[in-house]
């Protein structure tokens, strides 16, 4: 019987489709709040300004964050294979094609 996942982080591909998608949100953020930034001027909207900007520079923390946790997931699930062998090891792939010449 195969294995049903019963939430969307049940595995790390799950994951990994979630952080991209929230990456991707992310960025769309920073391009909107980037084009309100260069539509704010003046002085009477110098509060409103430097709202954004600390939207902005929270939104680039976030999305730091977020692709390092895309690396990280990347990492997980090589390491994964690796250790279930799902993947096979380099040395053994060399020496399998060396025997098989």
């Amino acid at each position: 019987m195969a294995y049903s996942a019963e939430t969307p982080f049940d595995n790390i591909e799950s994951a990994q489709e979630y952080v991209a998608l929230l990456l991707e949100a992310i960025e769309e953020a920073q391009r909107e709040v980037n084009a309100e930034l260069d539509l704010t001027q003046g002085p009477q909207v110098e509060r409103r300004r430097r709202a954004l900007q600390l939207v902005a520079h929270n939104l680039n923390r976030l999305a730091f964050h977020i692709a390092k946790s895309r690396r990280i997931l990347n990492d997980l699930r090589t390491l994964r294979r690796l250790l279930l062998e799902e993947r096979e090891a380099p040395a053994a792939a060399k020496s399998s094609a060396v025997g098989a010449a």
